[in-house]
C-alpha cells in the first residue's frame, strides 16, 4: 500500500509538472480548451479577410498579412477589451505593441481584421471588397447545395466539383462586403467573387454551415445565372 501511495505521489508530481509546460510554454502551440487559443482557433477556422482601408493602414505601418495570420499563433487575447457579448464580437489581440481586432458575427464564415482597439465603435465593412488573407486546413470546405436550381447552374458554369470551386476562389477570390448581409437570420448570407478558368468573373452567396461554406447560389456579371 505504501508502495502505491508513492507512485501515486509521484504520478501527480509530474502530471503537475507537465500541466506547468503545457500552460506556461507552449500555450501558443496546443491547449485548445484554454479561453484564448479557444477564441484563436474560432477565428482560424474561418476566411481571415481585410478590407481595402485596412490593407492600406497594414502596408503604411509595413505589416504583412503572414505577420496578420501570425499573432494568432504567438499573440496576446485580451478579454478585458474585447467585446464578447451579443451577436457581433470582436476580439482585441495584441502583439508587439500593436492591438489588432478580429470580428467574429453571429453565424459567419468570415472574421475581419481591423487594426486599433476602440472594439465598441467598430463597424464591419459594408463597402468596396475584402482580400482573404487564411483559409482554414480543408480542402473540402466548400459545398454547393443540393436544390435544383444551384445544380443546375453549376451545370451551365461547369463547376460542379467542388474542390475545384474552392481552388478559383483561393486563387481569385474577393468577399463583396455590400452584398454580404450580416443581419439576415437565421443565417447571415455572404457574398464571395472569382474567376472561373476562362477568366469570367463569377459571384456566389454562401451560408456557415456545419463548419462549412454552403453555396446557396450563383451568379455571372449580369446576375443570377438562368435555369428554365
Amino acid at each position: 500500500m505504501t508502495n502505491f501511495w508513492r507512485r501515486l505521489k509521484y504520478y501527480g508530481f509530474g502530471f503537475l509538472l507537465g500541466m506547468i509546460f503545457l500552460v506556461f510554454f507552449f500555450q501558443n502551440r496546443g491547449c485548445s480548451w484554454l479561453p484564448s487559443n479557444r477564441v484563436k482557433n474560432a477565428v482560424m477556422d474561418r476566411l481571415i479577410v481585410v478590407s481595402e482601408s485596412t490593407a492600406a493602414d497594414l502596408k503604411e505601418k509595413g505589416i504583412s498579412f503572414d505577420e496578420v495570420v501570425q499573432v494568432l499563433n504567438d499573440g496576446d487575447v485580451d478579454f478585458g477589451k474585447s467585446n464578447k457579448e451579443g451577436d457581433d464580437k470582436v476580439y482585441l489581440i495584441e502583439k508587439d505593441g500593436l492591438n489588432y481586432m478580429f470580428s467574429l458575427p453571429y453565424e459567419s464564415f468570415i472574421s475581419e481584421v481591423f487594426i486599433g482597439s476602440d472594439v465598441n465603435g467598430l463597424q464591419t465593412s459594408k463597402e468596396g471588397f475584402g482580400t482573404i488573407i487564411h483559409y482554414p486546413n480543408d480542402d473540402n470546405m466548400v459545398y454547393p447545395d443540393s436544390s435544383a436550381l444551384v445544380t443546375c447552374q453549376q451545370q451551365k458554369l461547369g463547376l460542379i466539383a467542388p474542390k475545384e470551386i474552392l481552388k478559383l476562389i483561393k486563387k481569385t477570390g474577393k468577399i463583396d462586403f455590400k452584398k454580404c448581409d450580416l443581419s439576415k437570420r437565421p443565417k447571415p448570407e455572404q457574398y464571395i467573387w472569382f474567376e472561373n478558368k476562362d477568366g469570367q468573373l463569377i459571384g456566389i452567396s454562401a451560408i456557415w454551415y456545419k463548419n462549412k461554406i454552403n453555396i446557396t447560389r450563383f451568379d455571372d456579371e449580369n446576375g443570377s445565372v438562368k435555369c428554365d
